[in-house]
């Protein structure tokens, strides 16, 4: 099992940037494939991002395409997400996860952080 905790969410207008934080202890990080997730208020979990265990493959939805950005450290155990020009639709409590393949399933993620809130103010 990996343990992941998040951090980096916070407040932010509309058009700015934060970055997310997932660090990960426990079993060896490097074999994992690593997402983000998030929750909004009344809806159910979605895919946000994920990476390969390299770094060499990513997947977006749709929505955060061009504006979203995932990477991964293994040498520190650590994943981000870079997300630039929010918006309001953006705001959601922002889940790590890590999984043994890649997928935008929840169900293919075995191992979660217990999430950071991220709101994009108008």
């Amino acid at each position: 099992q990996v343990q992941l905790v998040e951090s980096g969410g916070g407040l932010v207008q509309a058009g700015g940037s934060l970055r997310l934080s997932c660090a990960a202890s426990g079993r060896t990080f490097s074999p994992y494939v690593m997402g983000w997730f998030r929750q909004a208020p009344g809806k159910e979990r979605e895919f946000v991002a994920a990476i390969n265990r390299y770094g060499g493959i990513t997947d977006y939805v749709d929505s955060v395409k061009g504006r979203f950005t995932i990477s991964r450290d293994n040498a520190k155990s650590t994943v981000a997400l870079q997300m630039n020009n929010l918006k309001p639709e953006d705001t959601a409590v922002y889940y790590c996860a890590a999984g043994p393949v890649p997928g935008r399933s929840r169900e293919m993620y075995r191992d979660w952080g217990q999430g950071t809130q991220v709101t994009v103010s108008s």
